[in-house]
């Protein structure tokens, strides 16, 4: 702190107290029993007020008043001992009393005592001095009260107190806060005013007198200070607070309230305070190392890690000696304290290492970094002269020297040039190594080298800020205080007591080195901050002076994924042996919207075709004309073309399609039409093509088929000679008859017309049509898992005559199954069997469950109980689902009561009636009649092994006449004495051999077929792989009719009469219209 005495006035008695006119223009001074009026300005004594008899003890100006509003007049208190001092808080609310006996009281504007405040000395120790705290910062009004004990003390405004008593060394006579509450001014008997921190740190002294300073007054909102002595002195001083801080890059520490010290890091913004509660005399910051000197030591703190931005510090080293010095400098290992021309390093156990002594004064000092406990100083004279010094190294080393004495200094990062300030205020930089000055620039007060950047700097004077590139221009800019540091963009200013770190823009140097085409260096520059538009423009600059490096690392910077994919082709093209570079900067004008100049360049490396595309792709379609004018057809078709997808994504598809069909673009122009419909137009498309353009035509068929019009897209199909696509076509539209009728004619669609037709019958519930449409398609799996579905269906739902129905089809699917697979032949035949019985059975069983469930029945009594006998019979085993053993057994029980059926069964082979069950089943059941279960008068007789069906069937053909004679036994003549009669099977034995039931069948040769006549004889013509059977009626006068599809056999009239009622076979549902 630097205290100027403006000036001094004595006057003849002592001055008892002083007082600022409330703007600070006036001084009011009381002095014996005079009151004089003094002007700040000049010191001027404006007039003496007279009228007071007695001494004057204190003068005031008022603020607000002396009353309270609310009092119409003056109110007096009584108090417990003489006031010596008052003071009223800064809201005027509350007014405090010192007291002749050591007590402070605290009253409200009424005049209550609201704190009373007891010192420790009593009466012994009087309250000769009280002040407020004026600091709006303050939470709590605080009060500063000095008594004649020598103690200085603290108080809240609830008579709390703050902190413990400072001594003091003086009997107190006056207590100011100094400007705005950050200091404290106080004199008395010590015949000086010292200046304090507001916590009561004593700082320094503000001027020495003759004698005691009896009070003392602050300028209002200024930093002077006015005291009054008892020998009549008036003194006027001005205090100025130099500025004590450090600086190491990007680290700057200051002092703060003359007792403190905070770090500050200029980049993130973060503060450290640590507090020293000492005058705070030097500060010296490097890397991990803070120096702190204070009036009787020196601390030495470092980080707590080495991590960048922590702001921890610690104490490492305390060294406890007084040290007079002008400059402070600390390393890693030592601290350098420079005196007038004398440098001195000591480590930090106080012990002197090194000493230099100068040829002239030390005016500038700086760390330039190095190894610990080897570092190097920039040392500046008086002059001129510039030296290196190393900590290790007894010896300067002398860099240059100039005529002018040296300001400020500064080296650039690797050390190869120098920047000077000399105290002309002229910047000057010299080549190191040379010792060249390479130029210089005046008004600087400050240099600084930017550490990322060796060939840029910055300075600063006049209120401007110079930044400097290379041998540039120097670029100019507004900025107050000294520049102290440049790092990347951002320059570290000192205006004043702040230190800010100011982001300032590289554009201008960048630009000049754009100007030159250095786009490296220029890449350098930007990458130290500038805007986004900078950026983007170096990238271009770069781009178009084919720096692809330089342009690619711009672009990523502003994102610009279009140009990066630009470069990315042209680097891959230069991988694959591309060199043109014409060629490449032609790309780079198509990028930028430089058309016209694109084009010109890209007819100049004979690539026409490039220049058309752009102009296509960016529908200038009239530009793209005149850049062809009469070429080859070719690009002209191009042309047309992708003028048409300009129409079509235009929304202008009628237009576009005429123009694909210009440019030959059928399927394309087919894909316009119709998507929007128009049937006209593409049917004449369609007719106008080559029935060789099938891809064409199939589309233009799709659309037809789309909308609805098979007509057009079967005429499509025909011309194309597509009959595959042509019956799927009437499958879709479900147009069956068409289908077969092509199937007819070409067998190999059956499996793409049956299969959807038996799918499209099963949807609509037509199964058994279904069931014989994937009969027809050779999918046997399918169709006899429809007819087990219905078959079970039927069943259920005891509708017992389509199931002997389905059964029967079952069969038959078996029996085909078992033709066609080999491997299946055993199994399909057993099925087989097994389906043909069931489909009798539940025939059968139609009319005994229609007897017992319906009122009414049409069936004579003797037809329902040789049924009832049938099923009674037939159902020894295992009793089939929906059949019931009780229906017939009942049925032939009531008939034989009520109308006494009992006969036997006659047996054709022996003339004989035997009981029901002592005829083979299955004999039976193959000679019965399906209508009535009545046995029919036919024998089953075998084939000798050597005969075959066919040449049967020729010998029963022949049929040799008959021969009857007179006799009343009957006989049948099989020949005329070629052959024994009794060898001839039908006059022999017809029962069963003797003594047993075994089964004989009849087995006959070639002259037994012979005499056989074919109106006897009936043939059941089973498929492969079962045989035919053969039967022969032994009472040609009973008429028998087989149904050729089922081969089941009737009466003739039962037959017809089932045939008029239901218009088909009654037991396999062949319509009687349908050949055999």
């Amino acid at each position: 702190c630097v205290c100027v005495c403006v000036c001094v006035c004595v006057c003849v008695r002592s001055i008892s107290d002083l007082a600022f006119r409330p703007d600070g223009s006036q001084l009011i001074v009381a002095a014996g029993n005079r009151v004089l009026v003094y002007d700040t300005a000049d010191g001027t004594l404006i007039q003496p007020l007279k009228g007071h008899k007695d001494t004057v003890y204190c003068v005031a100006y008022a603020k607000d008043g002396l009353w309270s509003p609310e009092q119409k007049s003056v109110s007096k208190h009584k108090v417990s001992s003489k006031i010596t001092c008052c003071g009223w808080t800064n809201d005027g609310q509350y007014l405090a009393l010192g007291m002749m006996n050591g007590v402070v009281s605290v009253r409200n504007k009424n005049g209550e005592e609201k704190v009373k405040i007891e010192r420790p000395g009593g009466s012994s120790s009087p309250i000769w001095s009280i002040a407020w705290n004026p600091s709006k910062d303050e939470h709590n009004d605080i009060l500063a009260v000095a008594d004649w004990g020598q103690r200085l003390s603290f108080y809240q405004l609830s008579g709390k107190q703050i902190g413990k008593d400072r001594q003091l060394s003086f009997d107190p006579c006056c207590v100011s806060f100094f400007s705005k509450g950050e200091y404290i001014v106080m004199g008395g008997s010590d015949k000086q005013a010292s200046l304090y921190t507001r916590d009561g740190v004593r700082l320094g002294t503000i001027g020495e007198q003759s004698s005691w300073v009896w009070t003392c007054r602050v300028k209002p909102d200024s930093n002077y200070v006015v005291l009054g002595c008892q020998d009549g002195t008036i003194a006027f001083f001005q205090l100025i607070f130099s500025t004590v801080h450090g600086l190491y890059k990007d680290r700057y520490a200051y002092r703060d309230s003359m007792t403190d010290v905070i770090v500050q890091h200029l980049i993130t913004e973060q503060k450290v305070r640590i507090k020293c509660r000492e005058l705070v005399k030097k500060i010296a910051i490097y890397r991990s190392r803070l120096a702190i000197q204070l009036p009787e030591k020196i601390l030495i703190y470092e980080l707590l890690s080495d991590d960048s931005s922590d702001m921890h510090y610690r104490v490492k080293e305390k060294i406890c000696k007084r040290f007079e010095c002008n400059l402070l400098v600390v390393c890693s290992q030592h601290i350098i304290l420079c005196q007038e021309k004398r440098l001195q390093c000591l480590s930090f156990t106080a012990v002197r290492e090194k000493e230099w002594l100068m040829e002239s004064l030390i005016r500038y000092i700086k760390v330039i970094g190095g190894p610990p406990g080897r570092e190097g100083l920039l040392v500046g004279l008086k002059n001129g002269a510039i030296l290196k010094i190393f900590v290790d190294n007894p010896f300067a080393i002398t860099l240059l020297k100039q005529n002018t004495s040296v300001r400020c200094l500064d080296m650039s990062t690797s050390r190869s040039k120098l920047a000077v300030v000399d105290e002309h205020n002229t910047c000057l930089v010299y080549d190191i190594h040379t010792k060249e000055l390479l130029f210089q620039e005046p008004n600087a007060n400050s240099v600084a080298w930017n550490t990322q950047c060796e060939d840029m700097l910055c300075f600063s004077g006049s209120g401007y800020l110079n930044i400097k590139a290379s041998n540039f221009p120097v670029h100019q800019q507004k900025l107050q205080g000294f520049v102290v540091g440049y790092n990347g963009s951002k320059i570290f200013c000192l205006h004043v007591y702040s230190m800010a770190a100011v982001e300032v823009p590289q554009s201008a140097p960048m630009y000049q080195y754009l100007e030159r085409r250095m786009f490296q260096e220029a890449y350098q520059i930007a990458c130290l901050g500038v805007t986004d538009n900078d950026w983007r423009d170096l990238a271009t600059e770069a781009l178009e002076g084919l720096d692809f490096h330089t342009a690619k690392k711009a672009f990523i910077r502003v994102r610009d994924l279009r140009y990066l994919e630009l470069i990315n082709s042209i680097e891959e093209r230069k991988k694959r042996g591309e060199s043109n570079n014409q060629l490449f900067l032609a790309d780079v004008y198509a990028y930028q919207g430089k058309f016209h100049e694109a084009a010109k360049l890209y007819r100049k490396t004979g690539h026409d075709s490039r220049a058309l595309s752009m102009y296509t792709d960016l529908r200038m379609f009239e530009y793209a004309k005149d850049f062809l004018g009469s070429a080859d057809p070719k690009d002209t078709k191009l042309l047309m073309k992708k003028q048409a997808d300009w129409a079509k994504n235009s929304k202008e598809p009628r237009a576009a399609a005429d123009m694909y069909l210009t440019a030959g673009e059928h399927m394309k122009a087919i894909e316009i039409i119709g998507e929007h419909g128009w049937m006209d137009m593409l049917i004449d498309l369609a007719r106008k093509l080559d029935k060789a353009e099938r891809e064409p035509l199939s589309r233009c068929a799709v659309f037809f088929k789309k909308f609805n019009h098979h007509g057009y897209a079967a005429e499509i199909y025909n011309k194309m000679g597509d009959l595959k696509a042509l019956v799927l076509l009437h499958v879709d539209t479900r147009h069956w008859d068409e289908a077969f009728s092509l199937v007819e004619k070409h067998s190999q669609f059956r499996d793409d017309v049956y299969v959807p037709y038996a799918q499209w019958l099963a949807e609509h519930d037509r199964f058994e049509e279904a069931q014989r449409a994937f009969h027809k398609a050779g999918r046997q799996a399918e169709a006899v898992r429809v007819l087990e579905q219905l078959t079970h269906n039927a069943v259920v739902e005891s509708r017992f005559n389509d199931a002997s129905y389905y059964y029967w089809m079952l069969s038959m699917q078996c029996l085909d199954i078992a033709r066609d697979n080999s491997e299946k032949k055993e199994e399909m035949l057993k099925k087989f069997h097994s389906f043909q019985h069931l489909a009798e059975l539940y025939h059968v069983y139609h009319s005994v469950h229609r007897y017992m469930s319906e009122p009414f029945s049409s069936n004579m009594p003797e037809i329902l109980f040789n049924i009832s006998r049938f099923l009674f019979h037939n159902l020894t085993r295992d009793v089939p689902m929906g059949i019931s053993k009780v229906y017939p057994s009942r049925a032939a029980h009531a008939l034989e009561r009520l109308e006494g059926f009992s006969e036997m069964l006659l047996c054709f082979k022996c003339y004989n009636q035997v009981p029901g069950e002592s005829t083979n089943q299955e004999t039976y059941a193959s000679r019965q009649s399906v209508a009535c279960s009545e046995v029919l008068p036919l024998v089953e007789f075998y084939l000798e092994d050597d005969i075959s069906d066919e040449e049967a069937v020729s010998l029963i053909d022949l049929e040799v006449p008959r021969v009857e004679r007179n006799s009343k036994s009957q006989c049948l003549r099989l020949d005329d004495g070629t052959e024994d009669p009794e060898d001839d099977p039908f006059t022999a034995k017809l029962s069963f051999e003797q003594g047993g039931r075994a089964f004989v069948p009849v087995l006959v040769n070639r002259a037994v077929l012979r005499c056989m006549s074919r109106r006897d004889v009936l043939i059941k013509r089973w498929p492969r792989p079962l045989s035919w059977q053969y039967y022969r009626s032994l009472l040609p006068d009973v008429s028998i009719t087989m149904c050729p599809s089922c081969f089941q056999m009737f009466h003739s009239e039962d037959y017809e009469l089932l045939v008029l009622q239901h218009n088909c076979c009654p037991y396999c549902r062949r319509p009687i219209d349908e050949p055999s």
